[in-house]
Order: C-alpha cells, then sequence, then structure tokens
C-alpha cells in the first residue's frame, strides 16, 4: 500500500492511539452508546456523509440514538475490523483520521475530523465510502 495513505507523523503517534480506540464513531461502546455520550462527542454543527452518500446532520444522529437504543451495535462485539490508519494535523487541535473499516466483508474507507476541545474529543464531520475498485492509485482500463 502506498504510505500516503498511512502516513502519521511520528510526534502525532499519541494523538493516533487515542483516536483509534473511538473509532469507528458510534459503535464503540467505551466512549458511548447514548443519546447523551453522542452529544458529548460531536460538535453542535456536526455532519456527516455515509457510505450509502446520503447525508445525515446531527440531529439526526441524536434522534435515531434516542429512539433505537436497542440499534447501537458494538464494532468489538460485532467482529468489524479497522485497519490503515492514517492522521494528518489540520490545525492546533484538529486532526483528519482515515481508516478502512471492514464489517464482515463490507469494507468502506472512513474519514473522521476530531478536534480536542477543553471538554475532550469531539467529531466535527465524518465519512464513509465504499470501497469498489479492487487496487489503490489504479487506472481501469
Amino acid at each position: 500500500m502506498n504510505s500516503v495513505f498511512t502516513k502519521v507523523e511520528p510526534d502525532l503517534l499519541p494523538v493516533l492511539d487515542e483516536l483509534r480506540r473511538r473509532e469507528p464513531i458510534f459503535h464503540t461502546a467505551e466512549f458511548g452508546s447514548t443519546t447523551a455520550e453522542f452529544e458529548r462527542s460531536t460538535a453542535p454543527d456536526y455532519w456527516e456523509v455515509g457510505a450509502s452518500g446520503r447525508r445525515y446532520s446531527r440531529e439526526f444522529i441524536l434522534a435515531w440514538a434516542e429512539g433505537a437504543p436497542d440499534h447501537f451495535v458494538d464494532a468489538k462485539e460485532a467482529g468489524w475490523r479497522t485497519e490503515d490508519f492514517g492522521l494528518r494535523r489540520l490545525g492546533s487541535d484538529t486532526y483528519l483520521l482515515t481508516y478502512t473499516l471492514d464489517q464482515a466483508g463490507r469494507r468502506t474507507r472512513r474519514a473522521t475530523i476530531w478536534q480536542k476541545s477543553e471538554v475532550g474529543w469531539r467529531i466535527l464531520y465524518h465519512q464513509g465510502t465504499i470501497i469498489a475498485a479492487g487496487e489503490d492509485d489504479s487506472f481501469s482500463s
């Protein structure tokens, strides 16, 4: 794999260790499975693009969590795997974390923008993209 996709500067390794434990967002019991915990971990203007291409607002995510608490899936218990992490600093306390998520054969590329605040880590934006191509950096004929 091209290392540009998984590049992490040595001084960011502690941040990478912290953030990779929090992924996949909304599916890690250690960091929350309730509406209140999701509210605390997302910025007021948070939004995301799901792997389907559909956009979701923070309000939608919170309403979903409130209305369907039994829909919470713990990634670890479900056997989901994360790999190929990359991390880039976007600002003094803002980071882009990228990785691949395997949900029992459904593979997606993920990108989360995290911000360290006085109350802890919070998510500004997230996107998932289904992996359709067999290889990175290749041209189709």
